[in-house]
């Protein structure tokens, strides 16, 4: 019977309970692969609640955006207006504006809320 993960004995066992019935071919539907997404449920619910993960830095988000959809900085800096803009935002001298924001989360898809943070 699976029960709500309460300590950390529990969720190391519901990991590695995860960890089993991945490495099985489960059918959809089956007891196992229900197994299996409740657990996960379980899980994401335990590590929201004790291991939080921060929100990234708004310039490691945008840098990590470009290295993922393989952009250069140059392109970047047609983006935002020009080359030294993007040099002074990347260095963290100069702050995104609304407008830049819009332009990053719209064409990066990072989500404004990262885009506005204090850096």
């Amino acid at each position: 019977m699976i029960k709500p993960i309460k300590n950390d004995n529990q969720y190391q066992d519901a990991l590695s309970r995860i960890y089993a019935l991945m490495q099985q071919d489960l059918v959809p539907g089956s007891i196992e692969s229900d197994e299996l997404e409740v657990l996960s449920i379980l899980v994401k619910e335990y590590e929201e609640q004790h291991y939080p993960v921060p929100p990234p830095n708004p310039l490691e988000a945008i840098r990590f955006r470009l290295e993922q959809m393989n952009m250069s900085e140059t392109e970047l800096s047609k983006l935002l207006g020009n080359r030294s803009r993007k040099s002074e935002i990347l260095s963290g001298k100069r702050k995104l504006s609304l407008s830049m924001i819009r332009k990053l989360s719209e064409s990066l898809h990072i989500p404004a809320e990262i885009l506005i943070q204090a850096y």
